[in-house]
């Protein structure tokens, strides 16, 4: 990823709600659409009118975000749109969408759920890939040290699929306590050039883990 060379992580965080209220009146639908990206991330699947509204207006809203220093990024096919920002390192402008440092466990649950998804939609036509805790630890293990404490791993595992739901990466799944959908915006922030350096990412992990232990 453009921005993620180092480890760990770093994120953009959702623009402001209190940016919506400069949002252009020129049309009903186009103010709510930005309204809703200023707020988070738009999704298909959970308002199919608003994502109609976008798909009609994308061309002025892109227009309308660029003079904020943000790029709106929609991607049709899995369903979601959002606001990052779309300023260089040295601009002057304030930066409306904030950074989030992440730590290596959340950065490495990140990588490997990112890992997960891509072997999914290679090996089954299903769109929801759904992973109960148990699960998650299992993928997450292997690149912990052999010595490692394994109440401190349970704690720190808990602490890393709540912040990665946080982040909006995975979802709990309704009338369960540890099943979670992994979301398929996560595709956006760990992208195919990310993946084709994978080995060399993981390497890094396990030696900064390896580290902290």
């Amino acid at each position: 990823m453009k921005t993620h060379d180092a480890l760990p992580f770093e994120m953009d965080a959702d623009a402001g709600a209190d940016l919506a209220a400069g949002a252009p009146a020129t049309s009903d639908s186009l103010s709510l659409v930005l309204t809703h990206l200023l707020k988070g991330v738009v999704y298909r699947e959970a308002d199919a009118k608003l994502w109609q509204a976008l798909g009609e207006n994308i061309a002025t809203a892109r227009d309308y975000v660029a003079v904020l220093g943000l790029e709106l990024f929609h991607d049709d096919i899995e369903g979601y749109a959002f606001l990052r920002s779309n300023q260089e390192e040295d601009s002057n402008l304030p930066r409306l969408v904030a950074r989030r440092q992440l730590t290596f466990h959340v950065s490495l649950l990140l990588a490997l759920l990112r890992v997960r998804l891509a072997e999914f939609d290679q090996q089954t036509s299903e769109t929801r890939l759904v992973m109960n805790r148990e699960q998650i630890a299992e993928m997450v293990s292997v690149f912990m040290p052999e010595t490692s404490n394994e109440v401190r791993l349970f704690d720190q595992l808990n602490t890393s699929i709540k912040k990665v739901a946080e982040l909006g990466f995975l979802r709990k799944m309704r009338g369960t306590d540890d099943s979670y959908e992994v979301q398929r915006i996560i595709k956006a922030f760990v992208d195919a050039q990310w993946l084709n350096e994978l080995d060399a990412r993981l390497a890094d992990y396990r030696t900064a883990l390896e580290g902290q232990e």
